[in-house]
């Protein structure tokens, strides 16, 4: 057949992509079909062609599979945040266990049979909406000039207004909506990425589960054109600190401590940074659970959201929020009586999913088959999340991370909630971890009896693998949020000498293809 763009046709649908994508073929050409489900007879436009294979554009579900539910988000497919939120969520769970099992065959070369047998069931959620902790929302104009935010449409920077996201906390809504109706009252220009200029860019917004403190921080582009000269006319305002009406400066750790009885307000005097500054401040304060409002700088033409500068308005400059420690009996998890508080700011890396996070972490933890009488090491331990779970069951935990900010509040993690037998170095796990074994100084520290790693989607430097075959820990915990990198680098560490044991996938990420894994290796022979 000469298969050509825009050319329609008729396919039933036979498997899943790892990106979520309907897989369907005519006369052995396959097509990939973005929304497309296994089982759907579907009318679909061939977008582009390949040699042996074509995507195409979902045009019509002629005949619906099983397995389709409606989705509850009216702009899921623009959107294309939750890929495949129109699958039934157990099909989700089992969609994500085979494409992690594949890659552990396919990528790490681990037998079928095995992996098969390892692999423990699937830890999903009750309720699988409202769990983001986080997001990020960018600011734009519509087509007729319309300021909006929402989420960019897939594989693209054109954003799909929407300011009640279903995997996002209900409070974000009203954040968006009071920023929103703002900037058009006060005339405030969103970011244009074409020409750098507007003042607007993001906004971040964090909701700690336990305790209901809120975070919101605005981005700002200080280096655009229009928007440098209506930042140069607020900034002329005299800076004003507000002691009346209700408001007070709280000592910050009567706030952090919960005793302040008073409103919480800003520290210092406001720099004012956005026009009429002051009113945006005082609607945001108004909403329950509001304890950290701050702007960031990001002049930099680039992607990258947050910039290097961010100043606390109102508030502490960080939320808290809390994780239980469960108990686990292999299919069910019970909270038991120890708990970590800890302290977030804009930029600390916390995982998005705390219902979930606390699953993952005590599964962890669990793995480490821990006695009280070990020496940990966490590698990539951003604000020490693992790490302090990890000191409940060690005789110590180093951890390791190249986030200076994480490593201050992992260390401030530690202080605050007691717990001593945890050090925080500062640097790359693949030049922390080889320079303290080639130093030397604490022999009890080069011989760890376990190493937890945390890597990002990239996974583990060579460089941190090959030392951590040399330092020859008893155990190798392993906790991944790509399962393609897992696979590459597990292979590494059983052919250095370790056996895979145990592996389990908590969905952190509902309606997404994104899943976390966590693997369990141990030492297959003694080195002299």
């Amino acid at each position: 057949m000469d298969f050509r763009k825009n050319q329609i046709y008729t396919v039933t649908i036979e498997d899943i992509g790892t990106e979520g994508e309907g897989i369907g073929k005519i006369e052995g050409f396959s097509l990939f079909v973005k929304d497309a489900l296994p089982g759907d007879v579907a009318k679909v436009r061939l977008t582009k062609v390949k040699k042996n294979y074509a995507y195409a554009r979902l045009e019509e579900v002629v005949e619906p599979s099983p397995d389709r539910v409606k989705p509850p988000c009216p702009v899921s497919r623009q959107c294309g945040g939750c890929q495949i939120q129109a699958l039934a969520y157990e099909k989700q769970l089992a969609f994500k266990q085979s494409k992690v099992e594949n890659n552990l065959i396919r990528i790490g070369g681990f037998e079928p049979e095995k992996i098969r047998r390892i692999m423990e069931p699937a830890i999903g959620m009750e309720h699988p909406w409202r769990y983001r902790n986080k997001a990020q929302y960018p600011f734009g104009r519509s087509k007729e000039g319309k300021t909006v935010t929402g989420f960019y449409a897939g594989r693209t920077h054109s954003i799909v207004a929407n300011t009640d996201c279903l995997l996002g906390a209900p409070e974000n809504k009203k954040v968006l909506e009071i920023l929103l109706r703002h900037m058009e009252q006060y005339d405030v220009p969103a970011y244009d990425e074409g020409n750098g200029q507007g003042l607007v860019r993001h906004v971040l917004i964090r909701k700690g589960f336990f305790t209901g403190e809120l975070m919101v921080c605005i981005v700002l582009n200080t280096g655009g054109g229009a928007a440098d000269a209506k930042m140069e006319r607020v900034k002329k305002e005299e800076d004003t600190s507000k002691t009346d009406e209700g408001y007070h400066t709280c000592h910050e750790e009567d706030a952090v401590a919960g005793t302040c009885q008073e409103k919480i307000t800003w520290c210092g005097q406001r720099k004012k940074w956005i026009p009429e500054q002051d009113k945006l401040v005082d609607r945001l304060a108004m909403l329950p659970g509001m304890t950290s409002i701050s702007v960031n700088l990001n002049p930099e033409r680039t992607n990258v959201i947050l910039g290097k500068e961010t100043h606390t308005v109102w508030g502490r400059g960080k939320i808290r929020d809390k994780m239980h420690l469960l108990q686990t009996d292999g299919d069910g998890f019970m909270k038991t009586d120890k708990s970590v508080i800890y302290e977030i700011s804009p930029a600390s890396f916390y995982q998005v999913n705390p219902v979930q996070a606390e699953k993952l972490y005590s599964t962890a933890l669990a793995y480490a088959e821990l006695t009280g009488k070990e020496t940990v090491w966490d590698l990539y331990c951003g604000i020490g999340t693992i790490s302090l779970f990890l000191s409940f069951a060690a005789k110590q935990v180093c951890g390791v991370e190249a986030v200076s900010e994480a490593v201050e509040d992992a260390r401030e993690n530690a202080r605050k909630n007691g717990i001593g037998n945890v050090r925080f170095f500062e640097g790359k796990a693949e030049e922390v971890l080889p320079e303290f074994y080639r130093a030397g100084e604490e022999p009890d520290m080069l011989c760890p009896d376990v190493i937890v790693v945390d890597p990002p989607r990239k996974g583990c430097d060579e460089t941190c693998l090959q030392t951590i075959l040399k330092m020859r820990p008893e155990r190798i915990v392993y906790v991944s949020c790509d399962s393609a990198t897992l696979a590459r680098d597990l292979k590494i560490l059983c052919g250095g000498g370790y056996e895979l044991r145990r592996g389990r996938i908590c969905d952190q990420f509902c309606q997404s293809v994104h899943v976390e894994t966590v693997c369990l290796l141990s030492k297959r022979w003694r080195c002299c």
